[in-house]
């Protein structure tokens, strides 16, 4: 049963208990922290430098402001990430031709290529570990998707809007 709030969305009333939610958000810091570690990356970069990288490769050309929320950096740190991927020819930095003022970030080819090792590597880990588990585990996993696909994007999203009205602050 749903409650309205302002703004006419409505807020589903939480049926989990904290520890229940305390479970949810160890579990995926094991995942994430468990997925990090890549052999196509090893000894060149930096588990946020992957990050940065797989988000471009995800979404494609990006505007530093939207790469600095969508991986969760500041942009001090998010430039010098973006310079040391350009150095190494993986990343490059493009002009939008829409606003002169923005610098948009693409994969070079190496940097797709890497990508494209480290999202293989990611996808045999997860493909091998869930082969040597149950069906009906399986099955929950994948049925589970969607909420958790739905969470992710709510809290990128709410990240987002945390860091700008951060940045709105400190501009003051």
């Amino acid at each position: 049963m749903g409650t309205r709030r302002a703004g006419g969305t409505e807020r589903f009333e939480m049926p989990l208990e904290p520890e229940s939610i305390a479970r949810l958000r160890v579990v995926i810091a094991r995942l994430s922290r468990g997925l990090r570690p890549t052999a196509a990356a090893a000894g060149s970069l930096t588990s946020s430098e992957v990050e940065v990288l797989s988000a471009v490769g995800r979404r494609g050309p990006l505007r530093l402001s939207d790469l600095a929320s969508l991986a969760g950096f500041n942009p001090t740190m998010l430039s010098r990430i973006v310079a040391h991927l350009e150095d190494l020819k993986l990343l490059r930095r493009l002009g939008d031709e829409s606003d002169r003022r923005v610098s948009l970030v693409e994969l070079t080819s190496a940097g797709r290529s890497l990508h494209d090792r480290v999202r293989s590597e990611r996808t045999g880990v997860l493909a091998r570990e869930l082969a040597d588990m149950c069906p009906a585990q399986r099955d929950a996993i994948v049925a589970s998707l969607p909420a958790l696909e739905e969470l992710a994007e709510r809290l990128l999203e709410r990240g987002a809007g945390e860091a700008t009205r951060a940045d709105r602050r400190v501009a003051r």
